[in-house]
């Protein structure tokens, strides 16, 4: 009987598992989702960097990063996560490959919380809708949306955190570092004070 994890667990991974030790493991756990919950959803809309991993017919493969503000990846409906594909460096390879290949996959990594999402499904560049990509582009964002891009969701899974370091954005960062650098500098201006006051008796 097939399962949703046959996505990405082929024949030829079985036998390794099986050979390895871990099929058992793994035939045994439920099957993967099909359709996003709410608590993918709120990880998506919280993500600010994905990876799109596309193949060339031929089977080249190729990993794109794609990021934006909070909220950039939206779920149009449960099966289906788009985003507003941002002009870049003009080299089309995510697109050449999307048009001779549809099947992709999406990996998805907080490292402040150290969570990854891996989605496997079809993907599908939309050129002629400039309403879908106006609805799907971040508000306020320093860039131009040239087209969208459609992902649709045959199966997802949640890694395990072990080996993701843990690392914070820098517009979050920087403040608490900046308030620190004040408290620095007030608190070396009042030893500097002190001493003064020692040294005239």
């Amino acid at each position: 009987m097939p399962h949703t994890s046959d996505v990405a667990f082929s024949p030829a991974v079985k036998a390794v598992q099986q050979r390895l030790g871990s099929r058992d493991h793994f035939a045994r756990r439920p099957d993967w989702p099909t359709e996003a919950t709410d608590e993918l959803e709120q990880f998506l809309g919280a993500a600010t960097s994905v990876f799109l991993a596309t193949a060339s017919a031929a089977g080249q493969p190729y990993i794109q990063h794609r990021g934006g503000p909070k909220g950039f990846l939206q779920l149009i409906d449960r099966r289906t996560i788009g985003f507003a594909d941002f002009a870049g460096n003009r080299q089309y390879i995510t697109l050449g490959n999307l048009g001779e290949n549809p099947q992709a996959m999406l990996f998805v990594m907080d490292y402040e919380t150290r969570r990854r999402v891996k989605l496997w499904g079809r993907a599908r560049v939309i050129e002629d809708d400039p309403a879908l990509v106006a609805r799907l582009f971040p508000a306020g964002y320093a860039a131009r949306g040239e087209r969208a891009v459609l992902f649709e969701i045959a199966a997802w899974d949640v890694n395990c955190r072990q080996h993701i370091p843990q690392l914070f954005p820098a517009v979050e960062v920087l403040p608490a570092l900046d308030a620190m650098d004040q408290r620095i500098r007030a608190l070396e201006a009042e030893n500097a004070e002190l001493r003064r006051q020692l040294q005239a008796g």
